[in-house]
Parts: C-alpha cells; sequence; structure tokens
C-alpha cells in the first residue's frame, strides 16, 4: 500500500515541480523506508488474535488468474483498447483529489494567515529536536483534516512548506495518505474497525519515524532544503515547451478517451473487474469545489 501512494512516477513529477528534487528523493527513499520500518512494527506487535477476528470480516472471492504475455497485448485491438480504457479509470481515480487539493491550498493561501501556520507548526522556534518532532506529529494530523491524501496533498504541502514548517512535518504530511479518515473507513469495511485501527497506528508511527529518518539523514548530508519553490509566484502562462506538450498530450488524452469507448463497447469490458466507487461525501466535497472556483472565477472577471 506504500509503494502504491510513493513510489509512483507522477506523483515525484508533482512533487519535483512545486517542492523541489530533495522532497522527490525523501519521498522515493521513504517509501522503501515506511514499508521497512512497518514490517519491523508489525513483527514485533503482530495481534493474531486481532487477525483472526479481522478475517471474519472479509468475504472469501474467487481470484481469476488470467495470462498475461505483454508481447501478445501490444500486438493485439484489444490490448490497445484496454491503454485507452486504464487512462480514463486512472484520471477518473485522481481527478477529485486534485480538485479538492488545489482548492483547499487555494483558501488556505487566502485566507489562513501565515502567522497561524508559524504559530501551529512553531516555525519561529529554534530548529530543536522538539520541534521537529512536533512537526513531524502535527503533519499526520493536519492531512487526516484535509481528508484528501494522494496529489491533492502536494498543492497544500506548498503552503506548509513556505510558511517554515519542517522538512520531517512536510514529508509526514506528504506520506499521510493511508490515515486520511476515507482509507481508514475502507479498512473498516473490510477487517472491522480493531483492525482498521491498529493498521492506522501502525502507518502513523511509521510515517512519524520515516519523516525523522529523512529529516535528519539529509540534515546530515547537507541536502536539507531551505525553503521550497513557491511556483505560485511564477507566471504560468508562457509559450515555451511546457505549452507545446500540453498540446501534444491533449491529442493524445483525446486518442485515449475514444480508445476507452471503444473498449466499452466490446466484449473485453464485460471481463473487467469493476472498481468501488468513490464516497458520496468526496463526490459531494468536488462538486462544491468546483461551484466555488466558478463562482470565483466569475467574480474575478466582472
Amino acid at each position: 500500500m506504500f509503494a502504491s501512494t510513493n513510489l509512483v512516477i507522477e506523483l515525484g513529477i508533482l512533487i519535483y515541480i512545486f517542492l523541489g528534487w530533495q522532497f522527490v528523493v525523501a519521498e522515493m527513499v521513504g517509501g522503501i523506508a515506511l514499508i521497512l520500518v512497518t514490517w519491523v512494527l508489525v513483527k514485533l506487535t503482530f495481534p493474531k488474535k486481532l487477525v483472526e477476528e479481522a478475517r471474519e470480516h472479509v468475504e472469501d472471492e474467487e481470484d481469476e488468474n488470467e495470462e498475461f504475455d505483454w508481447k501478445e497485448k501490444i500486438r493485439s485491438k484489444e490490448g490497445w483498447l484496454q491503454v485507452g480504457h486504464e487512462f480514463v479509470m486512472n484520471w477518473k481515480m485522481v481527478w477529485k483529489e486534485i480538485t479538492i487539493g488545489f482548492t483547499i491550498a487555494g483558501m488556505m493561501a487566502t485566507f489562513v494567515s501565515e502567522d497561524t501556520w508559524k504559530s501551529f507548526f512553531l516555525a519561529d522556534q529554534p530548529d530543536s529536536f522538539l520541534k521537529v518532532l512536533e512537526n513531524a506529529l502535527i503533519g499526520p494530523l493536519v492531512a487526516m483534516l484535509t481528508f484528501i491524501g494522494s496529489m491533492g496533498n502536494i498543492p497544500i504541502s506548498t503552503i506548509l512548506a513556505s510558511s517554515g514548517v519542517a522538512f520531517a512535518g512536510i514529508m509526514a504530511f506528504i506520506y499521510s495518505d493511508l490515515v486520511v479518515p476515507p482509507i481508514v473507513a475502507v479498512h473498516k469495511k473490510y477487517y472491522g474497525l480493531k483492525t482498521a485501527l491498529y493498521i492506522a497506528g501502525v502507518f502513523y508511527v511509521s510515517i512519524i519515524l520515516t519523516a525523522l529518518g529523512m529529516h535528519y539523514g539529509f540534515t546530515a548530508m547537507g541536502l536539507l532544503p531551505e525553503d521550497a519553490k513557491k511556483v505560485m509566484n511564477e507566471d504560468p502562462f508562457k509559450i515555451d515547451y511546457t505549452f507545446w506538450l500540453n498540446i501534444v498530450f491533449v491529442v493524445v488524452a483525446g486518442v485515449a478517451i475514444y480508445l476507452n469507448k471503444l473498449f466499452k463497447e466490446s466484449d473485453a469490458h464485460s471481463h473487467m473487474m469493476m472498481m468501488e466507487g468513490d464516497s458520496k461525501f468526496k463526490t459531494i466535497v468536488t462538486y462544491l469545489c468546483l461551484l466555488y472556483l466558478i463562482v470565483g472565477t466569475i467574480l474575478f472577471i466582472f
């Protein structure tokens, strides 16, 4: 689970654009460290009775093992149709988080004063161990309050970085995808409340230890970033390589959407596993954010 939320290319690209290369390295190295730390904690605290109780909540499902041959897939029409389908499914999976994340980041940058964040994370205090520890402890709690996780947390992390939050606090915030309430709710549904709280507790401790390790490891190597790049202050509307790449990938996205349309009309669609949809709460918040952005844009124009 940590690998699927931290060791992904698109997340690294987003972190690099908004925060800088040091945060990307900490994200990737920290993703591996999180797995190792979690493994050690589970080995030390493994609750056999709790696991047996959790198994009672899990429904037995028959796994369909499909023989996979990438050479055959890449030469087949069905394989390319599935590429379009996977593109659309991944887009549907993250657009709500990104919408909520950027909207909340804008609200936080506008309505929450920098002094508030500084007092909350003790930014004006000397960089002592207690301050770094407090930031690491608070980071996941702020992530829990945002309810977002994943890539939606990155624009918010720029607000924290520009407010003087310690490196450990920012990384703990970014690592906290798996302790946000929606994820805990999913674990509760499948494993029961006790196991869900145990998983969240182990993850929380792992996040804190890893964030502290990254902070002091980077400090020892002299790689601790002094400040995050403030991408918000840059002019985003330029005719440069990004503009032309956007045009290229708009075309690629259009082709992928068309392939997904053909995929839905094919027989392969009926054999695909259906994923569970987002919660009603996330959907409502997403459309409220869109409404807020539309109204705000209209007021800004007029």
